[in-house]
């Protein structure tokens, strides 16, 4: 499929089911002027194709196609619109908003139904030739285990538009990226993949681009083969290439957001820019006879993946980012959607069972958003291995239990241990739970600790977008603040949040930014501000939480208690004379059932051992968390001397070897691993 480079020339192949016709167009170098029109003579079954003899990479083209303009039974044929290549590599120029790239007439009393007949040759990006043939397959990067990850979800601009060291001309970009400064940065912080956000070829919304207003996060895919451009200096493609492979010298995992969900030509008023004009029925999901689209994704079209070459597009598409481009993984956004037959959801959908079966795509990490606002959209803990799954009720539950909420000791309890009740089924490991407090939808760790209410005026949306239920807290002043005591319990609650989450069982995800106190001014919806607002201000850094977040990753890394794959549940495993988890209260005594319910039960405390995982013996850890006022604090018997590791009131202090009279500090985390031997002689 697509555009493939021999010795002699070229051979094109898209798909069509519905069409009439289709014609190739070809572009001089500068994409102004169409060159050659050739019809498409060969078809098999809907594969319509053309080899052309002379043409050789970089070559710029389109196509045509003809068929029935009918939209009220699904068809949208225009043969006026030029159409990107679904399976193009590179694409040449920008998307111009204009009424000639829309299949109808604007302003027309009959809307989307009405037919435009101008050409949009001149506002439609042009699809490049690309030899892949000439370029080594990428070899496999780390491939690290879920039980040994730290996932940092960043932007790629984001992340390097502000750093100092990165030179102004790499700012923003895939080799910004690979500086050894933000390399080093991440393996200090001790990450081990880092999850970059929307980098296939998207366009900024219509209705963004009125605003003056771009769309930061990359929600509006197109491309699904192509590197975006606007992240690269000349060659996106190769720039990335470099990136990754940067990264991955480093010991670091290259994970993408992608977005296979719906696409950039939106709803029935949207543009005519590749699949609605190759073939609508085909390609999206539509109702009411054909001229609506099911919207799943809130943005106005569904990618219709029940549809075998549109399914085998997308595989097409993952495959060429693993072996072309060296990716480790993939984060699938609104997944429910890929798993839908009909309207239901099936954790056995084709999309699934072809990812799982496939050779390339089996090795690779797998990560579900488990929700869309489809019907029945809330699917977490429903995916089939291998699949992890980003889960927002560790979030909402750490944020809640520290923010002071009643009655949440229960639920930090099922977190710490992989929500056991949502993924523990066939065979699933607790790895399956993707463990964040913040990630780029929603409020930074910053903001989180210092705004009730969110702030997003700047969108344009009079503050109607973002999330209205936050579970933050400002603890005393919104917004912020001079005063050293709120300043002190911000870092405070920043530093417990950050410690439950490296302790928790399952696969922890740091927000880019997170770890240098970075934030947006209250604005929990960022997706459109490319400015100050979310590239992350390095000057301004708190270096003294980098080092903390360090330290939590080291700690993770030193214990595999902390990173087990199978679910604890209290059970006597191989030569352990104690279970794998015990639960205590702050007096060492173990809560009863009415405890759980307590609402004043604000001090958990748990021991953890590493007998799940094989008999680990001297691998113990006795973590405190403490919502509530200070207390008095009796360690298990089970160990003769404990070690006093991380207290997140003391964020500096020094290892110590603790055992009695001991106290558990206000609103604070305490860590305790078995002391060494000959600890206290």
């Amino acid at each position: 499929m697509g555009a493939t480079v021999d010795a002699a020339g070229v051979n094109f192949a898209v798909f069509s089911a519905h069409a009439d016709g289709m014609d190739l167009c070809l572009f001089s170098a500068d994409g102004l002027r169409e060159t050659a029109r050739i019809a498409l003579r060969e078809r098999d079954g809907d594969i319509w194709h053309i080899r052309v003899d002379g043409l050789s990479a970089g070559q710029l083209y389109g196509f045509r196609v003809h068929g029935p303009y009918n939209p009220a039974q699904g068809q949208r044929f225009n043969a006026n619109k030029l159409l990107i290549d679904p399976y193009a590599k590179a694409w040449s120029g920008r998307l111009i908003w204009t009424d000639e790239v829309l299949g109808y007439q604007a302003g027309s009393d009959a809307g989307d139904l009405s037919f435009d007949q101008r050409d949009s040759a001149f506002g439609v990006p042009k699809s490049v030739v690309v030899d892949d043939s000439a370029i080594a397959p990428m070899p496999a990067g780390p491939r690290r285990p879920l039980t040994d990850t730290v996932i940092y979800e960043a932007h790629v601009k984001g992340l390097t538009m502000r750093h100092p060291a990165v030179p102004d001309a790499l700012r923003g970009t895939y080799g910004g990226m690979a500086h050894p400064a933000i390399i080093d940065h991440l393996v200090t912080l001790g990450v081990t993949a880092v999850e970059l956000l929307p980098v296939q070829g998207f366009f900024d919304d219509k209705v963004l681009a009125a605003k003056s207003l771009r769309n930061y996060w990359g929600y509006h895919t197109l491309g699904f083969f192509t590197p975006a451009a606007r992240y690269a200096v000349t060659n996106p493609r190769a720039e990335f290439r470099a990136m990754v492979t940067a990264l991955h010298a480093a010991g670091i995992e290259v994970i993408l957001d992608v977005v296979y969900n719906h696409t950039a030509e939106g709803d029935e008023i949207g543009p005519t820019l590749s699949f609605r004009g190759f073939d609508n029925q085909s390609y999206y999901r539509l109702k009411d006879g054909g001229r609506f689209y099911d919207n799943w994704s809130g943005t106005g079209n569904t990618l219709n993946l029940t549809h075998p070459m549109v399914l085998r597009m997308v595989t097409d598409s993952l495959r060429h980012w693993v072996t072309q481009f060296g990716i480790d993984g993939f984060r699938f956004d609104l997944a429910p959607i890929l798993g839908r037959q009909s309207d239901s959801f099936a954790a056995e959908a084709g999309f699934f069972a072809a990812l799982r079966q496939d050779p390339v795509l089996a090795g690779v990490k797998l990560i579900a958003e488990p929700w869309d606002i489809g019907p029945d959209g809330y699917q977490l803990g429903r995916f089939p291995h291998p699949f992890a799954e980003w889960n927002d009720q560790f979030r909402d539950g750490l944020r809640r239990f520290w923010r002071g909420d009643a009655g949440m000791s229960h639920d930090l309890a099922k977190r710490l241990l992989g929500s056991a009740e949502r993924f523990d089924w066939g065979g699933r490991g607790a790895t399956s739970s993707v463990n964040f407090i913040t990630a780029h939808d929603g409020f930074t760790l910053q903001d989180l600790v210092s705004f009730t209410t969110k702030r997003n005026l700047a969108n344009g949306e009079d503050n109607r977008d973002g999330h209205s239920d936050n579970h933050s807290d400002n603890l005393g002043v919104e917004g912020p603040s001079p005063d050293p005591r709120i300043t002190a319990a911000r870092a405070q609650r920043k530093r417990n949040l950050l410690a439950t989450l490296l302790l928790s069982q399952g696969t922890p995800m740091l927000l880019a930014g997170d770890e240098m106190g970075h934030s947006q001014g209250g604005n929990n919806n960022a997706y459109a501000q490319d400015n100050d607002t979310t590239w992350i201000d390095w000057a301004k850094a708190d270096t003294d939480l980098t080092a903390f977040v360090a330290r939590l990753t080291a700690l993770r890394r030193a214990h595999p208690v902390l990173r087990q794959r199978h679910f604890l549940h209290g059970r006597y495993r191989g030569r352990e004379d104690v279970p794998d988890v015990l639960w205590h209260r702050a007096d060492g005594s173990r809560p009863e059932a009415y405890d759980w319910h307590d609402p004043s039960f604000r001090c958990l405390c748990v021991e953890l051992r590493g007998a799940a995982e094989g008999p680990i013996l001297e691998d113990v850890i006795f973590a405190v968390f403490n919502a509530g006022p200070e207390c008095a604090l009796a360690l298990p018997k089970s160990q003769s001397a404990w070690q006093l590791v991380l207290d997140t009131s003391r964020p500096t202090a020094a290892p110590s070897h603790e055992q009695t009279d001991l106290t558990a500090p206000a609103n604070a985390v305490l860590v305790f691993t078995a002391a060494p031997e000959g600890a206290l002689s």
